[in-house]
């Protein structure tokens, strides 16, 4: 479990990281946009970069009411041509630091449990090529640690321009309302499907269903679907991949700095740690336990009493063995075995930096120049430990399942890394050196889109790497869009091989600038053994600096401190 929490944590502070966009200009609608589909018929408009765009298109009833807590329902009609040109409202949430681009303190309910939307981009002429052919859909599942982020902030426009191919960011429940473990939702259960505790994914199923139905009338090709996502979002996908619910519903699969792990069905109703709030400790907390009580608790009420800090930070169990949406068994386990996943072509990826996103803020590892300019307080240890850190992160999201889906005879399974690492520096602040390649990096690449950090990005993105940055996000988004085309992400125009994930190799793609190597294969296969001996031989490190390190692996694993304490000479067991 304690594994779950460490991710948990981290992925709520890469969603506190990261910056939505300013806000745009009204938007004017525009006729070439007008299009029909089941709901009726709609008007977009189209970008500043050219394409064209509709937003906030409802893919399912609002989950309020008796429908909180329940399987999606199909979404109503309407009548006359619906406006498309504004977001949806963000899932119910709370705010944090990032919202301050908003005017919004940390710790404040926003949103609205009315949020299932999503929206679309594609290039202007989609709809007329596809009479020849249609493009490729990507679906995009934010991240946030599920409890927090929208659609609203991933603006697919270039991508979809340069590469062809139909952007499409989706809304699901977030925190509590898409992830709830109680056996009172069970009961009252109308459908079989009511009776999951990740309603979220039913929400990404639903969308996906919504994409089938519909994305023909875009340019789209309902056969042909990648999702795709991010930190989250990519653990998201993973399990999309590993639910039998999802059964035909996409064709390829990207995860990038996801995770493979789950929480115990009991775990997330009753016998968590307290810092998962198990919902029957919620329950308690608000003084009701009936399903009818429960679904009557005003969505403020119920994010206050998972709040943790008052500062916007949630914690509670997400993606759970539900038996209903995922085994009831652990999510890593599905994918050594043959037919218990969806045998789709799969990327999986880290950031060889992923940790430096989290210790940037960590007190014991920065600190504060002039009260202004953050800086490492020891650049050897904070290189050090973030680098071990992350390492673990791409071992257990990239190398160990990569290693069981081949043993399992799936043999289309890529592997990347992303290791930009160009930041800008002003003054006493180096985010080459406190950021590097880290968690969330490699999004606006993806996108070529250079909006992550806020006020940050300036100095982060600045004009001496515009040109290297530029051609590194046309390569990745060529390699992306590559892959949603036929599987392959090496098959495209001026892209160089990139194979099929090898126990015997390795075969990571390596994704960085021209300035330091470029785009290439490289050849290796990280394990912990690997790691062990390189923290025992670091020359950067003091003894007592390792058994930091190894205390701070404990975060994730037990076993694996108690190995590598044990190996550094360092005390074993839990602290």
């Amino acid at each position: 479990m304690k594994q779950i929490l460490s991710i948990t944590a981290a992925l709520m502070l890469a969603a506190c990281g990261k910056a939505d966009a300013p806000a745009a200009a009204p938007a004017v609608p525009d006729e070439a946009t007008v299009r029909v589909v089941a709901g009726g018929e709609i008007i977009g408009l189209t970008t500043e970069a050219g394409a064209h765009s509709w937003r906030g298109l409802p893919f399912a009833a609002p989950p309020v009411g008796e429908l909180r807590w329940r399987a999606p329902r199909p979404p109503e009609g309407w009548q006359g041509r619906r406006d498309a040109t504004a977001f949806g409202a963000r899932c119910a949430q709370m705010s944090n630091a990032l919202n301050a681009s908003e005017g919004l303190e940390p710790g404040l309910f926003i949103g609205a449990e009315d949020c299932l939307t999503l929206d679309i981009y594609a290039p202007p002429d989609a709809r007329t090529n596809a009479q020849d052919k249609k493009l490729p859909v990507m679906v995009w599942i934010h991240g946030g640690s599920n409890v927090w982020g929208r659609s609203s902030s991933y603006d697919g426009s270039k991508l979809a321009l340069k590469e062809g191919v139909i952007i499409v960011p989706v809304q699901y429940r977030l925190g509590p309302f898409g992830w709830f473990a109680n056996a009172a939702m069970r009961d009252s259960a109308e459908a079989p499907e009511d009776a999951a505790a990740n309603f979220a994914l039913l929400d990404m199923m639903a969308a996906l269903k919504w994409v089938r139905e519909n994305i023909e009338a875009f340019g789209g090709d309902p056969a042909n679907i990648t999702i795709f996502g991010e930190s989250a979002g990519g653990h998201n996908v993973a399990a999309l991949l590993a639910s039998p619910l999802a059964e035909g519903l996409f064709d390829r699969a990207i995860i990038q700095s996801g995770s493979f792990d789950s929480v115990p069905l009991a775990e997330a109703e009753f016998s968590g740690a307290p810092q998962t709030n198990p919902s029957a400790m919620i329950a308690a907390r608000l003084g009701v336990t009936d399903a009818a009580g429960l679904r009557a608790v005003s969505p403020e009420a119920l994010l206050g009493a998972y709040s943790e800090n008052g500062r916007g930070r949630l914690a509670l169990a997400t993606v759970i063995e539900d038996g209903v949406t995922l085994p009831s068994y652990p999510l890593r386990e599905v994918f050594a075995v043959a037919g218990a996943f969806h045998a789709v072509p799969i990327i999986t990826g880290t950031n060889r930096d992923e940790m430096k996103f989290f210790h940037i803020a960590n007190p014991l590892l920065t600190k504060k120049i002039l009260g202004v300019f953050l800086a490492p307080r020891d650049k050897d240890y904070y290189d050090a430990v973030s680098e071990y850190l992350s390492r673990i992160w791409g071992i257990r999201s990239v190398d160990q399942p990569a290693a069981m889906m081949a043993a399992a005879g799936h043999e289309d399974v890529y592997a990347y890394r992303f290791d930009w690492d160009e930041g800008g520096r002003f003054l006493f602040t180096d985010t080459g050196q406190l950021l590097g390649a880290s968690h969330a990096m490699e999004i606006p690449f993806v996108f070529n889109r250079f909006i992550l950090f806020g006020k940050l990005d300036k100095i982060l993105f600045n004009k001496n790497t515009a040109r290297t940055r530029e051609e590194l996000a046309i390569r990745m988004g060529a390699y992306w869009a590559a892959f949603a085309r036929d599987g392959a992400p090496g098959n495209g125009p001026g892209l160089a091989q990139w194979p099929r994930w090898s126990t015997n190799g390795g075969s990571v793609m390596r994704f960085d600038s021209t300035n330091d190597g470029g785009v290439g294969v490289m050849q290796e296969v990280a394990s912990f053994e690997a790691l062990t001996a390189d923290i025992k031989a670091d020359p950067r490190l003091s003894t007592g600096e390792r058994c930091k390190i190894v205390e701070a692996v404990r975060f994730w694993l037990d076993d694996l401190a108690d190995a590598i304490g044990e190996e550094v000479g360092c005390a074993v067991g839990p602290s």
